[in-house]
């Protein structure tokens, strides 16, 4: 099976309450935490999508979109 390839990270900022868990959670620290204390993808480029900020985030706030 192909690898996944990331399209875009989205972050509901509305429904982000900046808990940080998929700032924690993400194995190669594609999120920060910005100046509003909300998660934000500040280095997609290292996306493996393996959806942990999605599993870890309690507001549904994150969504990893991938090319089909």
């Amino acid at each position: 099976m192909k690898r996944p390839r990331l399209k875009e990270i989205v972050i509901n900022r509305d429904w982000c309450k900046g808990c940080g868990l998929c700032i924690h959670f993400c194995p190669h620290c594609v999120l920060e935490e910005d100046a509003e204390g909300k998660a934000w993808a500040a280095h997609p480029e290292r996306c493996t999508c393996c959806r942990l900020c999605e599993l870890q985030c309690p507001e549904l706030a994150t969504e990893i979109i991938i090319e089909e």
